[in-house]
């Protein structure tokens, strides 16, 4: 008796993980009809989207996303920065490399990964999931650096290109990104104009594995007015919390 219900416990959990897999084979055929753009290799597709927490609970040999991601990292800085180039001829090197640093920060990556509904594919581990981690900004653009290493990967780099083509260099040619370029510069002139005092700047926090850090940074205004904010570097984490304490300062002008 007790093998036999071995074996039917054996069975059920068989067919759960079928079904499991089934769901996220038709996830990212989704994807892929969402995006037009067809992998030939899906398990590219699928690592992108694979948290280190997920491969230690499941033990899956397929791996992580963290090596897509570095190489993301650097195929998104080039083909970025070839756009600006070509695109705007009479921009100096200083100029072209903050608006590339304001187009590559987390905060857009961020943007774009939600604009393709991609925290819902994610595969995370229970405890990753159960403490927010599908919505954590770092995780967010880490996911959308390493599908930018797996389409490299796949089908060139002229495929990632034509992705960027659609949902990154669009609003780079409205002038979004113009408009974010230097929160903090944006926010020692309005401190300056309201005579409120000196400005300071803390990181708060740090966390994450040394490869993918995330810093959590504060500003403090003598006048009381402060701000949040996270990056991936600590300059970028500072420019989220100058953000931050900008929108908090307009109310009052």
């Amino acid at each position: 008796m007790a093998q036999q219900k071995g074996r039917r416990v054996r069975k059920g959990t068989a067919r759960q993980d079928a079904r499991a897999v089934e769901r996220i084979n038709n996830q990212f055929a989704a994807l892929q009809e969402r995006l037009a753009i067809r992998f030939g290799n899906v398990g590219l597709l699928k690592q992108a989207f694979t948290h280190s927490s997920f491969v230690n609970e499941q033990r899956e040999s397929g791996g992580d996303n963290e090596r897509l991601e570095f190489l993301g990292d650097a195929v998104l800085e080039l083909t970025v920065s070839r756009y600006l180039f070509d695109h705007y001829p009479d921009r100096s090197e200083g100029e072209l490399t903050k608006l590339r640093a304001a187009i590559v920060c987390e905060p857009s990556l961020v943007q774009f990964a939600h604009a393709y509904r991609f925290s819902e594919l994610i595969l995370l581990g229970k405890g990753e999931e159960l403490t927010g981690g599908r919505n954590r900004p770092a995780l967010l653009a880490d996911v959308f650096e390493a599908f930018i290493g797996a389409l490299y990967l796949d089908q060139g780099v002229e495929a990632v290109e034509r992705f960027l083509a659609e949902t990154v260099f669009p609003k780079v040619a409205t002038g979004f990104f113009e408009e974010q370029t230097d929160f903090k510069s944006q926010l020692q002139e309005a401190i300056q104009r309201e005579g409120l005092g000196p400005i300071e700047y803390a990181i708060v926090e740090e966390r994450g594995p040394a490869h993918s850090r995330e810093f959590i940074s504060r500003v403090f205004v003598s006048d009381g007015v402060e701000g949040t904010g996270t990056g991936r570097s600590k300059k970028e984490a500072e420019q989220q919390a100058a953000k931050e304490a900008l929108a908090l300062l307009k109310p009052r002008n």
